[in-house]
């Protein structure tokens, strides 16, 4: 069973050491994709073994898979969409430069109304977004976006390393309804706007998908119980 204390943590602090050098860029990024593939599903990414997402699909029925168990939980469709919507919006427009995913056909076939990454979301408005989401539609945009992730590690150089985030595409990003004018979302704009691309893929292509699978898994262990 996949360990984050000792299958993650240390790749983590030796990914933040690699960022820190130059001429290590090739290996960083190598480690990252490694990394990027623990939390995406092993059938999209071809990772050898079991990874922490195949462990939540596995056996997760409907009610897992929208239940807040109590006041101070989410969801576990909250949180992959949470964190699939901003590795969307960070890799895409804020690394490659480009245009996101997620589009109004992806938004119709997951069957919900939202397009946010959901910071500012109230209890009712995340049970809404759970009981909504067609599951499987929001599995294969999440693999979807893993993949074009994968393509964009291909494409960096040393350059890259500490290169800044363009103003233009957080205003777009903001234009597209990524983040929303609420404090508890549009923080985010500052937040990775101090970053360079070597941050971005620390936190939060790497380290914060890891927080939020980790607590899906505490979460269908709680569902279990009920």
């Amino acid at each position: 069973m996949f360990q984050v204390g000792t299958d993650w943590n240390p790749k983590q602090a030796m990914l933040k050491d690699l960022f820190t050098r130059q001429d290590d860029f090739e290996q960083a990024v190598a480690l990252c994709l490694s990394m990027h593939a623990m939390v995406h599903e092993s059938s999209m990414t071809g990772f050898p073994e079991t990874t922490y997402e195949d462990e939540i699909w596995d056996s997760l029925d409907r009610k897992a898979f929208e239940t807040m168990p109590t006041v101070k939980d989410v969801t576990i469709a909250w949180n992959l969409w949470h964190i699939t919507r901003i590795e969307d919006l960070t890799v895409n427009f804020l690394i490659a430069g480009g245009d996101q995913v997620f589009n109004e056909d992806w938004r119709a076939r997951m069957g919900t109304k939202f397009k946010d990454t959901g910071n500012a979301m109230t209890d009712g408005q995340i049970l809404e977004l759970s009981r909504s989401l067609n599951r499987e539609e929001l599995r294969n945009y999440r693999n979807e976006v893993g993949r074009r992730t994968r393509t964009v590690f291909g494409q960096l150089c040393r350059q890259d390393r500490k290169r800044k985030v363009n103003p233009k595409d957080l205003q777009r990003i903001f234009d597209a309804g990524g983040v929303t004018a609420q404090s508890e979302s549009v923080w985010l704009l500052d937040f990775w706007g101090g970053k360079t691309v070597s941050g971005l893929l620390l936190m939060p292509v790497t380290r914060h998908q890891i927080v939020h699978l980790n607590d899906s898994v505490k979460l269908k262990k709680k569902c279990g119980k009920l």
